[in-house]
């Protein structure tokens, strides 16, 4: 039995380390390029050897040309700016929508929720073209407005808010209204403050599919002032040749940042969503 669960063991170590090396290999490989000189990446990308992943010529050239030369500070700006709004409305009328689900009654209530959960069942290709219409019209085509507005409305926060509030005791609602309280400040002063892990999980998945966001922001901007990250590393293959150390370097940027706010947070992040279980 012991030699049994001493080969079980084992087997799981070998498994989880072969994930890890899949997963840390491309970034590996993308660290390692970005600091190296262009013509570097060619020369040992193959036969791959120990060189592939340990530089003899680091440079900082690649991330000093994306600043110097590519305005990419205005990028990142304009793709924090786009992702903490993002954020913010997107928690605040999420949570808003939710708490009506929740502890409200009122006409239509089951059938408006299930609208709610198909609108992040539906590929965001099969409304690109309506919704691109809709922003035309509104004059918010190449703006911040249209960037942001279409993505505050995410059906799946106001379900994980919905399933958590709905754990909330009515009892402790009713006696803050018996004191006088308005539902607003019930919701702002109560709620809302029993609810920082929920809180956390959907800010953090505003923000992440905010930051990873490719297409929209591709459609619906046309000016440099606007660019966002993911859209930005698309400059770097051009008709001639594709500049892989500046793109490997913006690259590094795109996903070290979440991944910094997503560490310090995880805690409350699974807590958020291991809350919010399914319950009707």
């Amino acid at each position: 039995m012991k030699g049994a669960a001493s080969l079980t063991k084992s087997a799981i170590y070998l498994v989880q380390i072969v994930t890890a090396f899949c997963i840390l290999f491309p970034l590996l490989f993308a660290v390692v390029s970005s600091v190296r000189p262009l013509n570097d990446i060619y020369k040992y990308v193959s036969p791959v050897t120990w060189r592939t992943f340990f530089p003899t010529n680091v440079t900082f050239e690649a991330y000093i040309n994306l600043f110097a030369e590519r305005n990419f500070g205005s990028v990142l700006f304009n793709t924090f700016y786009v992702a903490l709004m993002t954020v913010l409305f997107g928690v605040l009328l999420g949570s808003m929508a939710a708490f009506a689900f929740a502890k409200f009654q009122f006409r239509g209530k089951h059938a408006l929720f299930g609208l709610v959960l198909l609108t992040f069942m539906i590929p965001f290709e099969v409304i690109a073209i309506p919704l691109y219409g809709l922003v035309n019209q509104l004059g918010w085509i190449d703006t911040y407005y249209g960037i942001v507005v279409p993505a505050v409305a995410n059906g799946l926060v106001i379900f994980l808010f919905r399933q958590f509030f709905l754990d909330l005791p009515d009892s402790l609602l009713e006696s803050a209204r018996m004191d006088g309280a308005t539902w607003g400040r019930i919701y702002a002063w109560i709620v809302m403050p029993l609810s920082k892990p929920v809180t956390v999980s959907a800010a953090l998945m505003l923000f992440i599919s905010q930051w990873e966001s490719f297409m929209w922001p591709l459609i619906v901007t046309r000016s440099k002032q606007y660019k966002v990250i993911q859209v930005a590393m698309s400059d770097f293959t051009t008709e001639h040749a594709t500049i892989w150390n500046e793109m490997f370097a913006a690259s590094v940027i795109a996903f070290i940042i979440p991944i910094l706010l997503l560490l310090p947070l995880q805690r409350y992040f699974i807590q958020g969503v291991t809350h919010s279980g399914i319950k009707e």
